[in-house]
């Protein structure tokens, strides 16, 4: 279905397409010891408490247009938060043409789209390895809209609010909705990777891969970042402080989880000895 601005689709009653876009993004972390791992989590409970979260989708809201009914969150003892955001079409009911296109969607700005009654909720969730000193930080982002626009619009504003090492997303076209003549339209809007709504500059920093099942209006895309530097991984101090066979057995480590988590699959891990005693 090829459609242009000037080709819009004369609808019957309302759009009853439900688009969901749901992104997930990995923080991985060394931490040597019980106190740094501590220190660790308390720090991105900080980061990313229920209040910044709040704020970020607060602007997710803004970029599609939205008008936010309530927000109910939630800060949990001993780790992590939740968010969850009921929000309802706002009050400009134009869709611009952009939002036809397969482009990033904007960064927060005076940005109108068209949205019914739909949701938008993020939950954060710390964790640590039992044995190898590696912390991830999970975030997952959850935009539903019901209507003509797309939460994909708001990928590019979520890639620029959190720090992050992989990224998976899932978006789903449910539903259908009907012309003027009856027909059924289980789509409305040009798709042919997820890829397409993320920028070029963004794209060139990670790995990714596409599972996409064209048929279903299902569409999958994950990203590993492809530079690798041991500092970004260190907790507190720089890797000057460890010999070179610690650099190069936590260097293993962590590009080990972060290709479990990639390809969502336990790999063969190399013998190791507590990360305490490192």
């Amino acid at each position: 279905m090829t459609l242009t601005p000037e080709q819009r689709i004369q609808l019957h009653g309302f759009n009853n397409l439900t688009k969901s876009l749901s992104f997930n993004m990995y923080d991985i972390c060394y931490t040597k010891t019980k106190e740094e791992r501590e220190a660790y989590i308390e720090y991105i409970d900080e980061q990313y408490n229920a209040d910044r979260l709040s704020k970020i989708l607060k602007n997710v809201a803004d970029i599609i247009g939205a008008h936010v009914l309530n927000i109910a969150q939630q800060d949990y003892v001993p780790q992590g938060a939740s968010v969850t955001m009921l929000v309802s079409e706002g009050p400009i009911v134009e869709v611009p043409e952009e939002s036809f296109e397969e482009s990033p969607g904007p960064l927060p700005d005076n940005v109108v789209m068209q949205l019914d009654k739909s949701h938008i909720t993020v939950h954060t969730y710390p964790e640590f390895h039992p044995s190898e000193g590696i912390s991830t930080f999970r975030a997952d982002i959850d935009v539903s809209t019901c209507g003509e626009i797309s939460p994909l619009k708001a990928l590019n504003y979520l890639i620029h609010s959190f720090d992050t090492d992989i990224m998976i997303m899932d978006y789903r076209v449910r539903g259908f909705t009907r012309d003027t003549s009856g027909r059924k339209l289980f789509i409305d809007h040009e798709i042919g990777s997820i890829q397409n709504y993320i920028p070029d500059e963004i794209k060139k920093g990670f790995d990714m891969i596409d599972v996409n099942v064209y048929q279903e209006n299902i569409f999958h895309t994950k990203c590993k970042l492809k530079a690798f530097d041991l500092d970004n991984y260190l907790f507190g101090y720089t890797k000057e402080k460890l010999s070179q066979a610690e650099q190069h057995e936590i260097t293993e480590w962590l590009k080990l989880e972060m290709d479990e988590i990639y390809y969502g699959k336990n790999i063969n891990r190399p013998s190791v000895q507590n990360s305490d005693s490192l």
